[in-house]
């Protein structure tokens, strides 16, 4: 494969799963940006979606803040899934068709001519490349599990080790079934277009794959590192984690994203969930000082795992209830 349909791939990855994943990349992958920043369309009308199979027992987890004048619902999604995953509720489906207006990571995640330039800037780097940061141990390991999923070290030399590890750690999820339009934040989005609903995005591609790119060159290594080194164990990693957040285990599904994140290097857990929550945590108090019904929709682990926005929201006075 070239390097060009490579880094195609790798765009379309980084702008559905780092969307809240950049950690179980599949989980709740795959970054704070600055205040005002974020995106918003007017939803054009679409087709119709297909109902979402209702989840065994309560299903995931739903939390809501409200006053007076303003309710905002909050629900942490799985930015993919395999095709068929019952994860509806009634409860969901409820404070979905309330909201006006509709909250995601990145609304334009889609639109491939916003993304690939951004991951050509930041995630491609010819003068720095892996086989001169990485020893040569860990090179050779890297390129055993790259031909391992056809490609070679050689060819992926030029990125940067943070794509290099969403390279990595997308291919095992892909080959067992999982698909970012099963995803939940895809049909939400989809959703929310066939209804007409606005839908906003809490920061852009850009913002996003800067604060990505913009860890330490340690912890990028870690983060690669890490997948090559657990490669056997990213698709066990997801299929524990849809299972957590599906029974509404809140404790497990932030364990098991923080074994991709806070558990390599510090950095991550910062550039994936603290700025970023701190951002969107301004932004969801700013919805709370106008009025009207708001449905956020972003990765689990950004209200499941450790310094959260429902972290967030309750140290700055606001009472969270769960659903």
């Amino acid at each position: 494969m070239t390097l060009a349909r490579r880094m195609g791939q790798s765009a379309n990855h980084v702008s559905r799963f780092a969307a809240g994943i950049l950690a179980a990349l599949a989980a709740s992958a795959a970054l704070a940006a600055a205040p005002g920043v974020a995106h918003a369309e007017q939803a054009a009308p679409a087709p119709a979606v297909a109902p979402i199979p209702r989840a065994e027992g309560a299903g995931p987890p739903l939390w809501v803040v409200k006053d007076a004048d303003s309710t905002v619902y909050l629900f942490g999604t799985v930015h993919l899934l395999r095709p068929g995953t019952a994860w509806g509720s009634d409860k969901v489906d409820a404070a979905f068709a309330s909201a006006s207006d509709i909250w995601v990571e990145i609304a334009d995640q889609d639109d491939q001519a916003v993304v690939m330039p951004v991951i050509q800037q930041h995630g491609v780097d010819p003068s720095r490349p892996l086989s001169s940061i990485l020893s040569a141990e860990d090179f050779a390991a890297f390129d055993k599990v790259a031909q391992a999923n056809g490609a070679s070290a050689a060819a992926l030399d030029a990125y940067r080790p943070w794509l290099a590890a969403f390279m990595i750690s997308m291919s095992g999820p892909t080959e067992a079934g999982y698909r970012s339009e099963a995803g939940v934040d895809k049909t939400l989005m989809d959703r929310a277009r066939s209804e007409g609903k606005a839908l906003h995005g809490f920061e852009t591609a850009d913002i996003q794959v800067r604060l990505i790119a913009g860890m330490s060159e340690e912890a990028q290594v870690a983060y690669l590192n890490h997948f090559v080194r657990n490669t056997d164990r990213i698709v066990a990693n997801l299929d524990e984690t849809v299972a957590a957040w599906l029974k509404g285990d809140i404790a497990e599904t932030g364990r098991l994203n923080r074994a991709n994140t806070r558990d390599v290097h510090e950095d991550i857990h910062r550039a994936a969930l603290i700025d970023r929550n701190s951002d969107w945590t301004r932004q969801i108090e700013a919805m709370m000082k106008g009025s009207g019904t708001a449905f956020v929709a972003v990765g689990a682990a950004h209200l499941m795992d450790q310094d959260s926005v429902i972290d967030m929201l309750t140290a700055r006075g606001f009472t969270v209830e769960r659903l």
